[in-house]
């Protein structure tokens, strides 16, 4: 197998069981797609043009989210703002989010004086931009207008995902719960059941079943991002059950950040980019192997930025 998985300060390629530094820099997000792999980084975002070879295409500031789908590659940013590049090359920004009237209520708690962009998420039908912390938005042409959030929706979510069998079916993991809209954001419901801590990170869906979930989960900030006070969990959810049930195999809570995940694109499995290594599912979390032999000390207390499998 091999994967990317970025970090703090650098991004390590894995490929047939070597570990080695493929990028070094203030890293925030990664993705791949049709475009090829970027990353987000405090001085904009970077396109993966071989092994260990990296080219800045955007310097558009502190680049916070960073998504790569058939519409080109979308970054967001802190302050809160989204750029498109059609071809992952120019990017031009989309309409302004702070004309939002919610606007004047976002802000990120740790740095409350302003705010980001954390994830985006594209479909065909919408583009959904989720701001730490106050909002979570959609626009329906490609950025060119926004809507603001809703009352039922999450306030501060950290990833989000999507299936392209059921184009009206979204999954969030926040901040203040685990939230799912089943007609394109228009109203959201919690869905916890099983869940012993609700402050959710990183979800995925299984790329040939859109009911089955993982999600990495804390109690709080602190125990999601904060190594000396970290405990954290991967749980998994299958399509006909609704609870959740938290997985084995991985690291135990206590001394684990939130979790990466990703999809390999193959049905029931995954990885999953943490503090003490990278593991794989081929059983949708039921459980983990360790891909990664002799982890770099300097990691053990990094909270990973992202995973891509390719």
């Amino acid at each position: 197998m091999s994967l990317l998985a970025a970090y703090p300060d650098r991004v390590l390629a894995l490929d047939d069981g070597t570990l080695s530094t493929d990028f070094e820099g203030d890293l925030q997000c990664i993705d791949d797609g049709p475009h090829g792999v970027f990353v987000g980084a405090s001085d904009g975002v970077y396109h993966r043009l071989g092994a260990g070879d990296w080219e800045r295409v955007a310097a558009v500031g502190d680049v916070t989210s960073v998504t790569v789908a058939e519409s080109g590659v979308w970054a967001g940013t802190e302050p809160s703002a989204v750029y498109h590049a059609p071809e992952g090359a120019s990017f031009e920004q989309c309409a302004l989010l702070t004309d939002l009237p919610s606007s004047d209520d976002w802000a990120f708690p740790p740095r409350p004086s302003t705010h980001h962009v954390r994830w985006l998420e594209w479909t065909p039908d919408r583009l959904y931009a989720a701001v730490e912390a106050g909002a979570l938005l959609r626009s329906g042409d490609g950025g060119d207008s926004w809507r603001d959030r809703v009352p039922t929706g999450p306030m501060d979510t950290h990833s989000m995902a999507t299936h392209s069998e059921r184009p009206d079916l979204a999954y969030a993991a926040a901040g203040d719960g685990f939230y799912v809209t089943e007609d394109g954001g228009d109203s959201w419901q919690t869905a916890e059941d099983g869940l012993d801590r609700t402050y959710c990170w990183s979800v995925v869906c299984d790329p040939t079943d859109p009911g089955a979930l993982l999600v990495s989960a804390a109690h709080g900030a602190r125990s999601a991002h904060t190594f000396e006070t970290a405990d954290s969990a991967v749980f998994r959810r299958d399509s006909d059950d609704d609870a959740w049930a938290r997985c084995g195999g991985l690291p135990s809570a206590e001394g684990l950040l939130r979790a990466e995940l990703a999809t390999t694109g193959e049905s029931g499995e995954a990885v999953a980019a943490t503090n003490h290594g990278v593991y794989r599912t081929e059983d949708w979390g039921e459980s983990w192997t360790c891909l990664t032999d002799g982890w770099p000390p300097a990691l053990e207390d990094a909270t990973p930025r992202g995973v891509v499998v390719g």
